[in-house]
């Protein structure tokens, strides 16, 4: 057991000051870290056997654990149990120079917060003491619970879990000549996008491999044991090798342990020093090798096995969080901090190992803390249609625009689960290829596309927005109602798009075939209510949902968004023809500003309909024509970006990155929508219309919106079903009318 102490001031380097407890000494300290592995120009151990190497590893995992808990425990709260059993695996990575690392852990936060402190990125944010770490940690403006890519050096957000394996596979994407490293929980092992994830894009990327999942295999999950805890070493390399890997090194602490540890799992930090050591240095080992595998064209995974919460205050779920009676005067927070603590020397070696590896701080080295370059797109090729002309399908038009991109931009990807074909978007198919091996002109598919098509919004959506976080062009596109189970990592990203600190291109997403649209399918395919997921994000600061009316302004809407920064962007658009309303010029206006009048009858009453949608639009015409016919005037406004509607007080416009405070003034807003009556219309949720009802002074209004699905042969029964239809419209106008 080491002795704690307190040294001398002048012996603690100034970053210590915060740590509590020191230890005397360690066994070896005076020889293997008398002085640090890397350094200016040494970026990486170049031998793994070198018995400097694997000392100074074991320090590194020590002071992870040691900060993660000092940090924790100044608050009584965070997550330290997770990250204790993976400090080995990640104080590897960070020595081998594989500083790119991700998680899908969100509960590993504190553990990260760590590494970025020991390689000085924190400083950024003027943490330079771990006095310092301990104030800020889990406080507003400093460190939040869970991982957010605005801290810097960190590349990417963690929260909910099945998550972090798509900004580790965004990266390999984007950067081929690096490795990022992503770990992986077994207790998030559950979820089902994990491996499929993985295997979808080894099959249609089998040349981007420089990727590594490490799975820490720690027999728990948040509070009980993980689903997979009861699972032989040889089931669990078999379900990696079914996925694709081809590759996959398990380092069990169990065949290390001389401490007779019961059970499956146990923790390494019990054993003896020299067998720690043995443990540190096969792992070591294993890390180079698989690392070098991945590089070099071979899908490698990683597996430690150790148990949860080793080396802290508590083991199993037990280690997972800390409540308000674990504090740093508790006996089972002090005595782990006891059993942790570090001369002074080694945390200097440690503080100088990550400083350097990697060729520097994160802070000023990984990739996502610079702008990438992107190849200009030039003029768009944008068709204009002559109004009143022609029915013309919204989708098909788009296609058209997306396919210019992907000639232009050779790593822009498109991402969907159902099929563009399927949404009336062959046209990009056809110029861009499904990414697939089976070459087939047929299907549009080949090797070298820009399409891909798992059968997984997870994937789908992942893909695309790791992408845009990382600071590339691309496009996830769904049937709206299927993309459900892509909105969660969809709503991490832009969240985390709001904090950056540099510039990335929106999260664009275009969502087709509503549920007016697929009345034969019925209810299951009937999802409006997602857009209530957007509208509820609008107020966040950065999500932008966009309703063009038809195929010129959907053009537009594309080519705004290709403009944006640090936005989500959601455009949701039909797939069947429907005519003409706007030229190219009018859809920009509507865009920019908000809203467009689409047609106006003048009358001895004015019925105003603000309206989110396209297909809706159809009955909407018809309730003004019968208005008409009773001498009443109408004036039919559609709402185009209902984000610029809010008034500025009601959006957080003004805490996200690149912040864009432009609203519809008061003026404007009374031009379009004042009237004797203010019918809403959407062929989604009421949601939408908020912005709408808001800053209306209407007395007599109301709202027309989706209220179930059903069955239908035909848009106009579904519009019958939910009360959508003309005929309800302009009754209801003239009984508020009186």
């Amino acid at each position: 057991m080491r002795a704690a102490h307190s040294p001398a001031s002048d012996q603690i380097p100034d970053f210590c000051h915060g740590i509590q407890y020191f230890a005397d000494t360690l066994p070896g300290l005076d020889t293997l870290a008398a002085q640090p592995v890397l350094g200016e120009g040494v970026p990486a151990i170049s031998d793994p056997n070198d018995p400097r190497a694997v000392y100074q590893t074991l320090l590194a995992a020590d002071a992870l654990r040691y900060l993660t808990l000092q940090v924790t425990g100044a608050k009584s709260s965070g997550h330290p149990g997770g990250v204790a059993s993976s400090a080995e695996a990640y104080a590897a990575m960070v020595m081998l120079g594989h500083t790119h690392i991700v998680t899908e852990v969100g509960h590993h936060a504190p553990g990260f917060y760590s590494a970025m402190f020991l390689d000085t990125s924190l400083e950024e944010m003027g943490i330079k003491t771990v006095a310092d770490m301990r104030a800020r940690f889990r406080e507003m403006h400093g460190l939040l619970g869970h991982l957010s890519g605005a801290i810097p050096g960190l590349l990417a957000p963690a929260g909910p879990l099945g998550q972090g394996q798509h900004f580790a596979l965004a990266g390999a994407y984007l950067h081929r000549d690096k490795l990022f490293p992503v770990t992986i929980g077994d207790g998030g092992l559950g979820e089902p996008y994990i491996m499929s994830a993985f295997q979808h894009f080894n099959t249609a990327y089998p040349e981007i491999t420089n990727f590594l999942p490490i799975l820490i295999w720690n027999g728990y999950s948040q509070e009980h044991h993980s689903m997979c805890s009861t699972w032989d070493n040889e089931r669990m390399l078999d379900y990696w090798h079914a996925h694709g890997f081809r590759h996959v090194y398990l380092i069990n602490a169990k065949d290390f342990d001389d401490a007779n540890q019961p059970g499956e799992y146990v923790d390494s930090t019990k054993f003896s020093w020299q067998r720690r050591l043995e443990f540190v240095g096969f792992l070591l080992r294993a890390a180079k090798v698989a690392a070098d595998y991945a590089m070099n064209g071979e899908m490698t995974a990683l597996i430690v096995k150790q148990l949860k919460g080793a080396g802290v205050h508590a083991l199993g779920a037990k280690s997972h969080n800390l409540y308000a009676h674990h504090t740093l005067d508790s006996e089972d927070v002090k005595s782990a901090l006891e059993r942790r603590a570090l001369p002074p020397q080694a945390w200097r070696v440690v503080r100088e190992n990550f400083r350097h590896a990697g060729g520097g701080p994160a802070v000023k080295t990984v990739v996502t803390e610079f702008e990438l370059p992107l190849p200009p797109l030039g003029k768009l090729p944008l068709h204009e249609t002559p109004p009143g002309r022609e029915n013309k399908v919204p989708t098909t038009a788009f296609g058209e625009i997306v396919a210019a991109v992907g000639k232009k931009d050779p790593k822009f990807i498109v991402t969907n689960a159902d099929g563009n074909e399927a949404s009336g978007m062959a046209n990009i198919n056809k110029a861009l290829i499904i990414r697939h091996p089976t070459q087939d002109d047929l299907y549009f598919q080949g090797p070298t596309g820009q399409v891909y098509e798992p059968l997984n919004e997870d994937a789908c959506a992942g893909l695309a927005v790791g992408i845009s976080l990382f600071g590339g062009r691309a496009l996830w596109c769904s049937y709206e109602s299927f993309a459900i189970n892509g909105l969660p990592i969809w709503q991490t990203v832009t969240q985390a798009m709001a904090e950056l600190r540099r510039k990335t291109p929106a999260a664009v997403a275009l969502f087709t075939a509503g549920a007016l649209e697929q009345g034969r399918n019925g209810w299951t395919h009937q999802r409006p209510e997602i857009e209530a997921y957007f509208a509820a994000m609008m107020r966040n600061g950065n999500v932008y949902p966009l309703f063009p009316v038809d195929a010129n302004m959907i053009q537009v809407c594309y080519e705004w968004a290709l403009n944006q920064y640090n936005k989500g962007i959601i455009i949701t658009a039909s797939k069947s023809p429907l005519p003409v309303r706007t030229s190219l010029a009018e859809g920009r206006r509507a865009v920019e500003e908000g809203a467009i009048v689409l047609q106006e009858t003048k009358g001895r009453h004015m019925v105003v309909f603000g309206v989110t949608g396209d297909m809706v639009l159809l009955p909407v015409f018809e309730a003004a024509r019968r208005l008409a016919e009773q001498g009443i005037g109408s004036r039919i406004v559609a709402i185009v970006n209902p984000r610029r509607l809010y008034r500025p007080t009601d959006v957080a416009w003004d805490t996200v990155a690149q912040p864009d405070g432009v609203f519809m003034s008061r003026e404007r807003f009374d031009e379009l929508f004042h009237g004797d009556v203010l019918l809403g219309v959407s062929g989604g949720p009421g949601a939408m219309l908020e912005p709408l009802l808001l800053r209306s002074a209407a007395m007599m209004r109301d709202v027309y919106c989706w209220k179930r699905g059903e069955t239908a042969a035909s848009p106009d029964q579904l519009f019958d079903f939910n009360r959508l239809n003309g005929e309800a419209m302009a009754k209801r106008a003239m009984e508020l009318l009186g």
